[in-house]
């Protein structure tokens, strides 16, 4: 018999030994007895189910440690994996920063840039703008020199064109003066020709404090003619006719010239127009008046257009008005007439209107009246609005004997144990049924409603 390990903390039973059947039934002669052998130490018993425990404990432990490690693996390699993901997305995070930072700083720069040009830009206009007012300064100011110049020259040419003119036309004059026994009348033609000087520079004095000139030089011209007229006549007869004429011309010369000297200033002085200046205003004023005729014409053309339009409004008007309201529009027409109105005008309308309806146009006893049949059903929807009229929803807790509201109440419950019966409910007093009929009554014409 052997013991055989214990299951599950319990003794197992005694399992028998199984021996040879010969040595059980079979009759074995005698032998002589030999020596037993000396008995070897038993082995130690295997306990085999202990064993097999033990390999599946270790197989499980070595499963569950593979397992483990190939979770590890699997955890490290997606730590990795995501690692390396998170890496990239900071990565590109990071490069779609710098691009962005790139760019700004590339956007900064270019507007920088942008704003330094525009004020470099600036600057120039600036410096060619100052530069061409200089320009023109100094333009205005050559012209000014070249003009006082040449009014100097002018100036001087005349002055010096009178001298001459006088030095030309004084020996004839003198000639006409002269008498041995009366010599110091040869005073008078240098008194003639000293007189229109200083009258001619009266002029001129008037002339720069702009005062009335006209008679200095009316009185310059008198004292060139007189001496002109002796030069003529003395010059006839006396030497040639040449002389004569010459001597003449020299004495209204002179002072002429020195007179369209005074005169361009006395222009210049007042502000008078030159001829081109003239012809320039002229061209600008007939210009102008062109196109305000154009704007005339177009301003005519459009009010045209615009009476046109309400002329074709005002036609359609009446051909509604006189197929919509023909009783009206006969009444119209005839008000229009006693009105001495050629059509029928608004204020006709409304006159035949207020004459039939007694109101404004378009307001008749009909549509007074739809309106307040309409108010009033507004009036009633209004006065059953939710937040003022309580919902009336059936109770379904409503026991048997309670009087019906609209319809009569259907009792059918599903055919299944412990349904509600007849005289489940406790009655009502007299009292509360009384009450809930006179509430029943109250509710059904609402309901109705």
């Amino acid at each position: 018999m052997t013991t055989s390990p214990p299951i599950n903390g319990h003794k197992r039973p005694a399992v028998p030994v199984i021996r040879d059947w010969r040595t059980e039934f079979d009759v074995q002669p005698v032998v002589a007895p030999t020596p037993a052998p000396e008995p070897e130490p038993a082995a130690p018993a295997v306990d085999l189910v202990a064993q097999a425990e033990a390999d599946a404990i270790r197989t499980k432990a070595y499963a569950d440690a593979e397992e483990q490690r190939v979770k590890a693996e699997a955890a490290a390699e997606a730590l990795k994996v995501k690692a390396a993901e998170e890496a990239r997305k900071l990565k590109l995070a990071n490069d779609k920063a710098e691009a962005r930072a790139a760019e700004e700083q590339a956007a900064r720069d270019a507007r920088i840039a942008e704003s330094n040009r525009k004020r470099a830009e600036a600057e120039r206009e600036q410096v060619k703008e100052q530069q061409a007012e200089q320009d023109q300064e100094q333009a205005a100011a050559a012209v000014a020199e070249e003009i006082a110049a040449a009014e100097k020259r002018w100036r001087r040419y005349a002055i010096q064109f009178y001298a001459v003119c006088a030095i030309v036309a004084l020996p004839v004059q003198i000639a006409a003066f002269w008498d041995p026994h009366a010599w110091w009348l040869v005073i008078a033609p240098l008194m003639l020709e000293g007189a229109a000087l200083v009258v001619t520079k009266g002029a001129a004095a008037a002339v720069a404090a702009q005062r009335p000139h006209w008679h200095y030089r009316t009185v310059a011209w008198a004292f060139a003619f007189i001496a002109a007229g002796i030069n003529l006549w003395h010059g006839i007869h006396a030497f040639d006719p040449a002389t004569a004429i010459g001597t003449a011309f020299a004495s209204l010369a002179g002072p002429g010239v020195w007179d369209l000297h005074e005169h361009g200033r006395i222009r210049r002085r007042d502000g008078v127009p030159s001829r081109k200046e003239r012809k320039a205003a002229e061209r600008a004023a007939k210009k102008q008046a062109a196109e305000r005729a154009a704007q005339e014409q177009r301003e005519a053309a459009r009010e045209e257009a615009r009476q046109k339009a309400m002329e074709a409004i005002d036609a359609r008007l009446a051909e509604q008005r006189e197929q919509e309201f023909p009783e009206e529009w006969k009444y119209a027409l005839k008000l229009a007439v006693a009105m001495g109105e050629t059509t029928v005008t608004d204020v006709v309308w409304e006159r035949t209107w207020d004459d039939l309806h007694a109101a404004k146009p378009g307001v008749t006893a009909n549509s007074i009246s739809t309106r307040n049949a309409a108010a009033v059903r507004m009036q009633r929807v209004l006065e059953r609005a939710p937040e003022k009229t309580p919902s009336k929803t059936t109770n379904t807790q409503r026991a048997s004997q309670m009087p019906p509201a609209k319809k009569p109440r259907v009792y059918n419950p599903p055919a299944r144990a412990g349904r509600r019966r007849v005289g489940d409910t406790p009655k009502y007093v007299e009292a509360a049924r009384k009450q809930a009929a006179i509430t029943a009554k109250q509710a059904a014409p609402e309901e109705s409603k």
